[in-house]
């Protein structure tokens, strides 16, 4: 389906029957969801007639209201999470590091998909040893459809939408080897969501910013360029 047909989706729990799976648009179409949920706020949905957000369907006008809220992504969806390092100018300067003119690209399994807050995100006892684990805020793309040996001009075509993303790592584990997938591979490691949104809404990915919260203090405050 089009990313037109939608302008932002949520997966989710309703209050109505926590053994059911739902897929929908918030109704309110300004609300900022994982605030509102994080807050004690009650978020309704029209809930959509598809249970993927790769077929989403239509809109029923059925209205739900959220319990708890899932990735947008379920992970037998995903083939491989692809990550790519010092994707950001600001993040590069901070660290250090010159951006590599070919970009360094590490993989996260499906089994590193979670759920957004307020789910947990379980820290392997291999990070919890030194208190070595770290986060960084993350702008994710959503492919809709498979794509290989796709040319730049067409690249776009194939992009769903984009949402929120954790990539929790092991500091000392990513920086004792040259390989990232390990570091920043455990199950649980990439939480993902709460809100999928169209590229109808967000035209230009380059120019949002990204902030990232502990315990309410903000910690990373940076544009995607």
């Amino acid at each position: 389906m089009s990313s037109s047909s939608f302008r932002r989706l949520v997966r989710f729990v309703p209050v109505s029957d926590p053994k059911k799976i739902l897929l929908g648009q918030p109704i309110d179409e300004d609300v900022d969801v994982g605030l509102a949920l994080r807050n004690g706020g009650a978020v309704e949905v029209d809930v959509f007639s598809g249970s993927s957000v790769l077929d989403p369907g239509h809109a029923t006008g059925h209205v739900a209201t959220i319990k708890r809220l899932l990735s947008p992504v379920a992970a037998h969806e995903v083939g491989t999470i692809r990550c790519i390092g010092l994707n950001y100018k600001q993040h590069a300067k901070e660290v250090g590091l010159q951006i590599p003119e070919v970009p360094s690209v590490f993989l996260k399994p499906c089994t590193a998909l979670g759920d957004p807050w307020p789910s947990p995100t379980p820290l392997p006892k291999l990070t919890q040893k030194d208190d070595c684990g770290d986060y960084e805020a993350e702008l994710a793309i959503v492919l809709g459809k498979r794509a290989k040996n796709v040319s730049k001009e067409e690249a776009m075509d194939y992009v769903l939408g984009y949402t929120a993303c954790n990539d929790v790592s092991s500091r000392t584990s990513q920086f004792a080897q040259s390989q990232w997938s390990f570091s920043k591979g455990f199950d649980g490691s990439c939480p993902l969501g709460p809100v999928l949104v169209s590229t109808s809404v967000i035209e230009d990915p380059s120019t949002l910013r990204i902030r990232g919260f502990k315990n309410k203090e903000l910690l990373q405050d940076c544009g995607t360029d």
